[in-house]
């Protein structure tokens, strides 16, 4: 206890010194929560992003449907089974037919894929029902994200030429009225697909009743069957890749997490090698009115405890309103992330769980003592009369 004590009071009597010690290391736990938050966050935005627009509940694909492969659309679509059929009858999926065509934006011929979902469905979170709203049946209304709409120029009341197979494979084409610019949260459904009605594109296709990918509702509660020419596809196969990306992500965090807490430990631990130096006379003293060497290293090490203790008090009060804030109201993005390829959401909302909070403090905790008691342990070295002489080394 009587080291406690001593220890405690050599920190406040540091003045200066002890503070910057505690702003350092306070600054380098507020922000790798902040950093690690972000991190979380994002990775479960993304996650649902991708869960509510586009796989929902999982997906049965066509058995020659491969999203990497554009040539594979020629084939890529089945009847439906009456056993999916009845599912999305029921509500429980929806039907996607997927075409490969051209359009000509500006005189310019751009690959898309031409997307047809039913208007009326509830699977995917798009704002589809707009394309009902085409009063002339003629017309061929199209629904475009964002940045599909930044790279053809297109937007909401324009006319875009398509041209398109059709099951005999004889080239077919119209004009497609791009009804609503839609802001779509995932790349991997926005650029380069164009949505329509599934009846609507059936009808260009020539391929009534048929489907390139099945979606199943979010949450459902049994899978129904398949077929042969159906195969489904869980959330491990559909999100793999996202799921690998986000473990990429997670390895630069890591490495800032090592950064902001390796340049803080160093402070403390230069600090603790002067501190040790300064006060070689001392500890000199100490050690002639008894204190043992071990005594006098665990002094300097429950020092650098005390730096810790205070630094998690101080981030506590001055980063909690910053994180909070951050928490609510999300860190947006600059506009021109849109044009990346990655699936990443304008507005950032960090994610702090209380494991987040607990864990980043006990390394704090731990770091600072391991630091503390690295300059201090060669102390059990040193004789009391070359710490009263100064002579240390």
């Amino acid at each position: 206890m009587l080291i406690i004590k001593l220890a405690f009071r050599n920190i406040i009597h540091s003045g200066l010194r002890t503070w910057l010690n505690v702003i350092v290391l306070s600054v380098a736990f507020v922000l790798i929560i902040l950093i690690e938050g972000l991190y979380d966050g994002m990775s479960e935005q993304v996650k649902d992003a991708e869960i509510d627009s586009n796989v929902g509940g999982g997906q049965f694909w066509q058995k020659d449907y491969d999203p990497f492969d554009s040539f594979s659309l020629e084939r890529s679509h089945s009847e439906i089974p009456a056993g999916l059929e009845q599912e999305i009858r029921n509500g429980n999926a929806s039907a996607v037919l997927i075409v490969a065509a051209s359009i000509f934006p500006r005189n310019l011929s751009q690959s898309v894929s031409l997307k047809g979902i039913d208007p009326d469905q509830k699977i995917v979170n798009l704002p589809v029902s707009i394309l009902n709203e085409e009063p002339d049946a003629n017309v061929i209304p199209g629904l475009i994200g964002s940045r599909m709409s930044n790279s053809t120029g297109l937007r909401a009341g324009d006319y875009v030429s398509a041209r398109w197979r059709n099951i005999n494979g004889t080239f077919d084409a119209g004009d497609i009225k791009i009804v609503q610019v839609i802001d779509i949260p995932l790349p991997s459904i926005d650029k380069g697909q164009i949505w329509i009605p599934l009846e609507k594109l059936r009808t260009m296709v020539q391929i009534p009743g048929q489907a390139t990918v099945i979606t199943l509702r979010k949450n459902i509660s049994r899978i129904p069957a398949g077929s042969g020419d159906w195969i489904f596809r869980d959330h491990n196969y559909l999100l793999k890749d996202l799921n690998d990306n986000i473990s990429r992500k997670r390895l630069y965090s890591n490495f800032i997490f090592s950064l902001l807490l390796g340049m803080a430990l160093l402070a403390v631990f230069d600090t603790q090698v002067l501190s040790i130096f300064r006060r070689r006379k001392e500890i000199g003293t100490l050690m002639a009115l008894g204190m043992t060497r071990w005594s006098i290293i665990g002094l300097f090490t429950i020092e650098g405890f005390l730096l810790g203790i205070l630094a998690f008090i101080a981030g506590s009060i001055y980063g909690y309103p910053i994180l909070a804030y951050l928490a609510n109201e999300g860190l947006v993005l600059p506009s021109m992330i849109e044009r990346t390829q990655f699936a990443i959401l304008l507005v950032l909302y960090p994610k702090y769980g209380l494991q987040l909070y607990i864990v980043t403090g006990l390394i704090l905790f731990l770091s600072v003592i391991i630091v503390s008691f690295l300059p201090a342990h060669k102390i059990t070295k040193l004789k009391p009369t070359d710490a009263l002489k100064g002579k240390f080394s």
